[in-house]
């Protein structure tokens, strides 16, 4: 009976000196997060791309212990292939690993963020949150007048005759517009599709504005089926596994601890190249326009 008690005091010490992940005494559930514009990038302002998200994506769904893996996601969207790469990477993780996925929807899970959103079991949102803007949109600008009226001689070379297809410098064609909104209504039903897939029977039927491009505070769209529930990352993961449940932020980090700084070239070489400052002026207006879309 000593040697018993000395044996369970030894452990007891043991268990007091262990972080609590190794003792048992808490749940693990690393948090990746999800924040900005897709695709659109520029060495000071990184958009959220397959390369700048999978380092840390794959960090998470490896931790050892992971009951789940919580996204929490704050992006107006923006291109569609990196949204939908996003998207399947993180479905891929979760089927190989077999844990669960919660996403939690910020300011705005729309567009692309909201097809990012669409990879998780389960989508908690903030009331305000903006959700859904399931469609596609394009745009640009038409100078042909300007440089018309400025002097300006436009001279284009190009072999095969759709080549200079919807240049801004050109008068706007009617056949390359047409052409424009057939590729987007491919993508677009291909959006649609993947909700449909991955939201089912929860989506509401009836609402015949959900796939128009519309988007809609959290509370509505709990009512439209586009989230599960109303709430906050903290509040959800205490409820659901307890007060003592850990939830590691994964970023991926280069020399020194810091954040590398995009992709492309990727971090340090970019970093180290020097910035455009017409670039990043540039992806900071089409940013700030995605996000206006939303009133944010």
């Amino acid at each position: 009976m000593a040697e018993s008690s000395l044996i369970d005091k030894t452990l007891a010490r043991l268990r007091a000196a262990l972080p609590a992940r190794f003792g048992g005494e808490s749940v693990l559930v690393p948090v990746v997060r999800l924040a900005g514009v897709i695709g659109i990038s520029s060495p000071l302002r990184p958009g959220l791309t397959i390369g700048s998200v999978a380092r840390s994506l794959e960090r998470a769904f490896e931790m050892r212990g992971a009951k789940a893996v919580a996204l929490a996601i704050n992006s107006p969207g923006g291109s569609a292939v990196q949204s939908h790469l996003i998207h399947r990477r993180i479905r891929s993780l979760a089927d190989e690993k077999k844990i669960p996925v919660i996403a939690f929807c910020e300011d705005a899970a729309a567009s692309g963020g909201y097809m990012i959103a669409c990879a998780a079991d389960e989508i908690v949102c903030d009331p305000s949150s903006i959700v859904g803007s399931i469609g596609v949109i394009g745009g640009t600008f038409g100078f042909d007048k300007l440089i018309e009226k400025i002097g300006v001689e436009r001279r284009l070379y190009t072999s095969g005759e759709r080549k200079a297809m919807l240049d801004p410098f050109l008068p706007e064609k009617l056949e390359d517009v047409e052409r424009l909104k057939s590729i987007q209504r491919d993508i677009h039903e291909s959006f649609i599709a993947l909700v449909k897939a991955r939201r089912g029977a929860k989506l509401d039927s009836r609402e015949s504005a959900l796939f128009t491009g519309e988007f809609w505070t959290g509370h509505r769209a709990r009512e439209l089926g586009l989230v599960d529930a109303i709430g906050d990352l903290r509040s959800v993961l205490r409820e659901r596994y307890g007060d003592k449940v850990k939830t590691p932020v994964i970023a991926d980090r280069g020399l020194f601890g810091r954040r590398l700084p995009g992709v492309g070239r990727g971090g340090w070489e970019q970093a180290l190249s020097g910035p455009s400052l017409a670039d990043d002026l540039v992806s900071t207006l089409e940013a700030r326009a995605l996000w206006a879309r939303y009133g944010l």
